[in-house]
């Protein structure tokens, strides 16, 4: 009789949670979704009128500020959302604007990380979007563009970041002159992975695999350095390869890591990216999940060392729905939603033990991760519950950010007090993701049913077949679109022309080579000195032209190309050492040298991206598993069903 009982009332109180679920009908959604495009307009129209050109609108002041390299930033980062929204004409009239009128070729230092995900995301997806929205493309689209060469011309500044030792980025460059002397090589977790989304699909648009394969170094260079537990640290020397941050967790620093993981593995079809995912999956339920939260824990010894959650920590349940878990998505998504429920929004901090904001981290800078999981677990699931979640936040934002002219950030989650800013990413994200959860039958969804056949210097093509894939500002990338252009796999950006130059480099000297190198160098220093004695009484200009012609003759040798290769092997760094002990020795040498360096400017090493590359190859610190890069079994899982038929797609456009 009492289990009787106690099966009726759990009944009842399920059907009670049911029926506390509010029901949208279309007309309730469709009415969202037009408060949702008021708000955009409302920001982008004060952006506009009070901020344009600086980078950012200062909603309480009601003006505009630079923040990351003044060049319009929010009109970059809200173009693809004016085109999802459907105002194709004013699309068309920012993309004139900035094609017209963008240069980045100017002296200022800029974040590797924040200028690829806004501006060479935003750039991309507005050059994808560009025929869908009536852009007069011109011929041989989506392969060429004025937008996709903006894109290119800043992928080209920051791809000099990835000059170090280990192949991961520096976090900052000066977009005109490279990395900035003295700059910190210290750069955290997210710096590092977050490349492959935008720079695989420049590859796949231009034919330049280089962007692809610099991006898909640094993440198997950072791969190879997480813990015998298999977790990531915040922050890295670049250079060395030393954790400097040793907390591992999903949030600040770390999360878009893993996110590109997912996400690159599907755009790009790479299986070894989901596996990698995987294999740091596992870890992370093994060492930081508690009660579908997820801790901060030390890399090496997994103990908890910060039992918190982190706003940006919400974009976690969107990439589980991703790959089909949306089981273990929707039960941490309700931990999350708890929080908004508490506060009316998700501090920046939240001390999951004593339930409250942290101290100095109680602000909600407009931020769209939470949102984001939503609208993609909708997506997948259809739960009337996360329609009501997305409507909650509709409300707050309405109720405490809006100003007369845009949102602000909440500078307090406890009062809702405001703070005067705008990060570009509202208009980017926070408002796409919202109208996309509401506007359930707008292109972006599209599962395959329909596309686009174009014609392109390749043969006819298919896009806009749905399965769009946002990086981590929210930027959408047409998949099917990558397929048009160059098949990648098969080109290889190795020169063999120049192998026989670089002989040495490759296969090194043998004893007798290295001492006839050694030999004739000798000689050729006597004969140097001989020549500095003679020419005593000449005019200096004739002085330095003269000695300038031997050193450009050094400088064609491969003992200073052996020197300005770091370390290409323990060999050849043995080698030069041995090299430079015998020079030491000879006082004529060190006399020369030091008469040399006083009257002649040491040259100035030009970067050159494709050396860069062949470097990593020939090091080969890192290797990839083949194992892991043809198992496409990988890619298969329960997710929704257009993201299942990308790798149908893949098959179908290699052609």
């Amino acid at each position: 009789m009492w289990n009787k009982t106690l099966t009726l009332s759990l009944f009842l109180f399920f059907i009670s949670l049911v029926d506390s679920i509010r029901s949208y009908t279309k007309s309730d959604l469709n009415r969202l979704r037009d408060e949702v495009k008021e708000m955009f307009y409302h920001a982008y129209n004060s952006y506009l009128k009070f901020a344009y050109p600086y980078d950012e609108l200062r909603p309480l002041s009601c003006d505009g500020i630079d923040t990351y390299g003044s060049y319009s930033l929010t009109l970059i980062d809200a173009l693809d959302t004016l085109a999802i929204m459907g105002n194709y004409t004013e699309f068309q009239r920012v993309v004139e604007l900035i094609t017209s009128k963008s240069k980045f070729d100017a002296n200022i230092n800029v974040s590797v990380f924040e200028t690829n995900i806004r501006i060479i995301g935003g750039l991309l997806s507005a050059h994808l979007l560009s025929y869908r929205a009536g852009v007069n493309v011109i011929p041989g689209w989506p392969c060429k563009g004025p937008l996709l060469e903006l894109a290119e011309d800043v992928a080209k500044r920051l791809i000099v970041a990835f000059d170090t030792k280990t192949g991961m980025p520096y976090g900052t460059v000066n977009l005109k002159y490279g990395v900035p002397k003295g700059e910190t090589t210290i750069t955290c977790t997210a710096g590092i992975g977050t490349f492959i989304v935008e720079f695989g699909t420049l590859s796949r648009l231009t034919g330049n695999p280089i962007y692809e394969e610099v991006a898909m170094n640094a993440l198997n260079a950072l791969y190879n350095h997480k813990s015998k537990l298999g977790l990531f640290g915040n922050h890295i020397d670049v250079q060395t390869g030393r954790w400097t941050a040793q907390d591992a967790g999903i949030g600040s620093g770390v999360d878009s890591y893993f996110e590109y993981l997912v996400k690159g593995s599907i755009l790009l079809q790479r299986p070894e990216l989901m596996k990698m995912f995987r294999e740091a999956r596992k870890s992370f339920d093994k060492h930081m999940k508690k009660d579908d939260w997820y801790m901060w824990v030390s890399m090496t010894k997994g103990q908890v060392t910060l039992p918190i959650f982190q706003s940006l920590e919400a974009f976690w349940p969107g990439v589980l729905s991703l790959i089909g878990d949306t089981n273990s998505a929707m039960k941490t998504l309700h931990n999350y939603h708890k929080v908004w429920q508490q506060y009316g929004f998700t501090p920046e901090f939240y001390h999951i033990p004593q339930t409250e904001a942290g101290p100095n981290k109680e602000s909600w800078p407009l931020r769209p991760e939470l949102i984001e999981s939503i609208m993609l677990l909708y997506r997948s699931t259809g739960d009337p519950f996360l329609l009501q979640a997305g409507e909650d936040i509709l409300r707050s934002i309405q109720h405490s950010s809006r100003t007369p002219c845009g949102y602000a950030t909440i500078k307090d989650v406890r009062d809702h007090r405001k703070e005067d800013r705008m990060e570009s990413f509202f208009l980017s994200e926070t408002t796409k993701y919202l109208y996309l959860l509401f506007d359930t039958d707008n292109f972006i969804h599209n599962q395959g049913q329909h596309g686009s056949v174009i014609d392109t210097p390749h043969g006819e093509c298919i896009i806009e077949t749905g399965g769009y894939i946002f990086n981590t500002e929210a930027h959408p990338v047409d998949p099917s679109a990558l397929h048009c252009c160059y098949d990648l796999p098969k080109q290889n950006i190795f020169n063999f022309s120049d192998f026989v130059a670089n002989r040495n480099l490759f296969k090194g000297e043998t004893i007798s080579e290295r001492k006839n190198s050694l030999k004739e160098k000798h000689e050729e220093n006597l004969k140097t000195v001989s020549n500095v004695s003679n020419i005593e009484n000449r005019e200096s200009e004739e002085i330095e032209e003269d000695l300038l012609n031997e050193i450009t003759t050094e400088n064609s040798s491969s003992y200073i190309k052996l020197e300005d290769n770091d370390n290409i092997s323990s060999k050849i760094n043995a080698e030069i050492e041995t090299e430079e002990t015998n020079a030491s020795q000879n006082p004529v040498d060190l006399n020369v040298l030091n008469f040399v360096e006083k009257i002649i400017p040491k040259e100035k090493k030009v970067f050159d991206p494709v050396k860069m590359l062949n470097r990593f190859k020939f090091e080969n610190k890192y290797p990839s598993n083949t194992s892991w890069e043809n198992n496409y079994k990988l890619l298969s899982c329960k997710a929704q069903h257009f993201l299942q038929k990308l790798s149908i797609f893949g098959e179908f456009f290699n052609r």
